[in-house]
């Protein structure tokens, strides 16, 4: 008979063994501002073909959370911004907001909702006050919208907040503290939610970093090590996530909340609309990022990982470009679910595509052989084709910034004919355009032929697509016209 030491020894290995076999799961985000979105069950099945068992809604959208009931996967629902104002009017308008949103969902079709994003980034410093006075009220009214509907020990409110809320005043992690113009507002919120056992959720960006300050260092920005390391007392900070994590880690700190869950939840790297958004960079910061999660790596004020949420899964077409070219372009996958590069998922495992997506007809639209660069109507015609396409992947140091004048035109061009779902009229621009069947993609630069809606049965109006605002078309127009000049003076 063997002894209960053996048992326990053997029962331990068993357990080693069996963890091993598993996966770590994998979070991120799911955005929807796209002219031809992904069908929803297509997105779940990515994501469960993917391991991801956790995903982030910016918006409660109906039939992607009917697409996630009963999927395995746990469900952040989010709430716009510009519904804070009515949420915080009265706890009514928030109890129908729950009952039409999470409780139908929960109840009904088995969607495994555990948290109600509450806005997003509202106190970011460009929006000023505009959200200063509704998003804590908007925050209490949903939590006793949840409690009522028998849901408040299960579904926990939280705010994704933007990574400006907290500063350091002496340039390291361990002076960290809330922004002081809103620092009364933070600990109030703060407060409320570690009383409610919800998490803090920050958004952090490298790459905005890299991007908001030329002389940013390089490495810094990766989690390969680095040249540039910030030392701070018996710390060295390596890379800057780590280091903007535990400036929040002691903001808390500072403040009481030292014990605090945090989550990351947005987190990623642009492929295309900069010079420094490109796959080979996106490539190299998401698998670094992915090996933290999978060895489950902490930060060197909290070995504890927090969840952190990859941004994005998938492009978004349609998704405001304010910020910069660049916010069009964050998904790990093309808008279809293409694959963008590979990505090493854990158990020897890497990235599939997205299965039985359908397409529009294999043709594109181009500028004519037999017109010129020189005429008259040119610049009009792509800058109307860039006001109501994606015309992003042209900007200076973009995937297709090399292209020539016609070159240029043919990409604005093919996106309008793509986005306004092939109908014959949306490829003349004067007679300037024609339709081919060769494929005009040239290395790094893709013509895209877009997902037939139609077919998977989400037909939307093209017409009222709204795109990118005037300055950026305008950009765009100004880099294609340059380009034009060159081509006919060499």
């Amino acid at each position: 008979m063997q002894s209960k030491p053996f048992d326990r020894l053997f029962l331990l290995c068993l357990l080693c063994l069996n963890s091993l076999g598993r996966s770590q799961g994998l979070s991120c985000n799911w955005g929807l501002r796209a002219t031809h979105p992904l069908p929803p069950n297509i997105v779940v099945k990515l994501l469960k073909d993917n391991g991801f068992d956790k995903v982030k809604l910016f918006e409660a959208d109906h039939d992607a959370l009917k697409a996630l009931g009963n999927s395995g996967i746990q469900v952040m629902v989010g709430i716009p911004n510009e519904l804070l104002a009515p949420l915080s009017s009265s706890v009514q308008a928030a109890v129908n907001w729950v009952t039409q949103n999470v409780s139908t969902f929960v109840s009904h079709y088995g969607v495994d909702i555990r948290y109600v994003a509450v806005g997003n980034e509202p106190f970011l410093k460009t929006y000023g006050d505009t959200y200063l006075n509704t998003t804590f009220p908007a925050l209490q009214n949903v939590q006793a919208a949840l409690i009522k509907a028998g849901l408040g020990r299960n579904v926990k409110v939280t705010i994704p907040l933007n990574a400006d809320v907290y500063q350091t005043a002496s340039g390291l992690p361990s002076g960290g503290n809330f922004r002081s113009d809103i620092f009364d507002l933070m600990i109030s919120i703060t407060t409320f939610l570690n009383n409610s056992d919800a998490p803090l959720i920050v958004n952090i960006y490298p790459f905005l970093s890299l991007y908001d300050d030329p002389n940013f260092p390089l490495d810094y920005a990766f989690f390969d090590g680095s040249s540039n390391s910030v030392v701070d007392g018996s710390i060295t900070y390596t890379n800057v996530f780590e280091a903007n994590y535990d400036t929040l880690i002691s903001a808390l700190e500072k403040n009481g909340f030292g014990s605090m869950t945090v989550i990351v939840g947005e987190v990623g790297w642009p492929t295309d609309g900069n010079s420094y958004a490109n796959v080979v960079y996106a490539q190299k910061f998401n698998q670094g990022l992915i090996n933290r999660i999978l060895l489950g790596q902490g930060t060197p004020k909290r070995s504890t990982p927090p969840d952190v949420y990859i941004f994005s899964l998938i492009d978004e077409d349609a998704k405001s470009v304010q910020p910069g070219n660049f916010e069009r372009h964050w998904g790990i996958f093309y808008y279809d679910g293409s694959i963008k590069y590979q990505l090493d998922i854990g158990n020897n495992r890497t990235l599939v595509p997205a299965k039985g997506v359908k397409y529009l007809a294999t043709k594109w639209c181009v500028m004519s052989p037999q017109a010129s660069i020189s005429d008259a109507n040119f610049a009009n015609s792509i800058s109307y084709a860039c006001s109501y396409a994606d015309c992003t992947s042209l900007s200076y140091g973009s995937s297709c910034g090399a292209l020539d004048a016609a070159g240029n035109a043919s990409y604005a061009f093919n996106m309008y004919y793509q986005t306004m779902n092939q109908s014959s009229a949306s490829c003349q621009f004067s007679g300037l355009a024609t339709t081919t069947t060769t494929n005009p993609s040239q290395g790094g630069c893709r013509f895209e032929i877009q997902i037939d809606i139609v077919e998977h049965g989400k037909a939307t109006s093209s017409s009222s697509i709204s795109f990118q605002n005037p300055r950026n078309t305008l950009m765009v127009v100004v880099f294609v016209l340059a380009a034009a000049w060159i081509s006919s003076v060499t």
